[in-house]
């Protein structure tokens, strides 16, 4: 057995108030009679506390009790940690009644928002911000006016630059939506070569998409006719009327007469992607849910699960 003394009790918060109350009153006696406790009880509490640190607190005599220099070490700890410990236990209180930060998502159109905002709002609040401008919303994250910003990309664009932190949601082809009547719509899937003399309806953005649908068609040997530029509304009466074919993103829900078709051999690609501020919110967990958000989309798409087993080396994962 090696002759170190081995401290039978950690000290704890408790014991620097009894040392506290001890220094304020100036004796023993004074300090028992504060705390509610008998003068024996305390003596031998505070003989306890002694032990531990080492060594007398106090110099006791019939005068009262007065820090040694090790008691005035601990005395200057004390009356750091013990206010300090009281601020923090009123805060974690404090925190622990408050209602829960919301979530702030601004959004360009996409077909997987009305998911993530549904499982979101089950644990907390949640406000949302649209536009067709995915720099515009990107802006808003970075001045700290919204948290999240959903928006997407061609698919071989890859994330944006800047201060944000960009995570990939999925990676989907794109499909076009045609009228029942459309001859398209009774297949499987259409060639793009073989929509060369259609006219087009798109909802706006400020990305890459049009140059990239000008090069898929230029790759398939024409050039795109009218190209409509509008809201989502507009862009569907347009294809139920038959004026227009609209490219969508392969987890559209299609509306009333119409039919989504796939384009053969994904000669477009759409990447979902969720921006974030790097103080956001609960990161990690929002982005779960987008990503779960996606795939409840993918399995209310018949049309894109259907894909999905014809080409299983596809995959939405990124």
């Amino acid at each position: 057995m090696s002759g170190l003394y081995l401290p039978v009790m950690d000290l704890e918060l408790r014991h620097l108030r009894i040392v506290r109350a001890v220094a304020d009153a100036g004796s023993v006696s004074k300090a028992a009679s504060l705390l509610g406790l008998a003068q024996p009880a305390l003596t031998a509490q505070l003989k306890r506390i002694e032990r531990v640190l080492g060594g007398a607190l106090f110099e006791r005599d019939r005068h009262g009790a007065r820090p040694t220099r090790l008691g005035e070490l601990v005395l200057a700890r004390a009356r750091v940690l013990l206010p300090a410990a009281k601020e923090l236990q009123e805060e974690a209180v404090r925190f622990a009644h408050a209602p829960s930060p919301g979530f702030r998502i601004g959004a360009t159109n996409g077909p997987i928002l009305g998911g993530l905002v549904d499982r979101l709002a089950a644990e907390r609040q949640v406000s949302t911000y649209t536009s067709w401008s995915a720099h515009e919303l990107a802006g808003m994250v970075e001045l700290g006016r919204l948290d999240y910003v959903l928006t997407g990309a061609c698919g071989d664009s890859g994330t944006p630059t800047g201060s944000l932190v960009w995570e990939t949601i999925s990676l989907d082809p794109v499909f076009c939506l045609v009228a029942e009547a459309h001859p398209a719509a009774r297949e499987k899937e259409v060639e793009l070569a073989d929509l060369a003399r259609e006219q087009w309806a798109v909802t706006p953005g400020d990305g890459c998409f049009a140059d990239c649908f000008a090069m898929a068609c230029a790759r398939a040997g024409f050039t795109p006719g009218t190209i409509y530029e509008t809201d989502v509304s507009t862009c569907t009466h347009l294809a139920q009327v038959g004026r227009a074919v609209v490219l969508c993103q392969a987890t559209h829900q299609a509306a009333q007469g119409l039919v989504m078709v796939p384009l053969a051999g994904a000669p477009l690609r759409w990447r979902q992607l969720l921006g974030r501020h790097p103080t956001a919110p609960d990161a990690a967990w929002v982005v779960a849910q987008a990503k779960e958000a996606h795939k409840e989309a993918v399995r209310r798409s018949p049309v894109y699960h259907d894909w999905l087993v014809r080409n299983p080396g596809y995959g939405t994962a990124p």
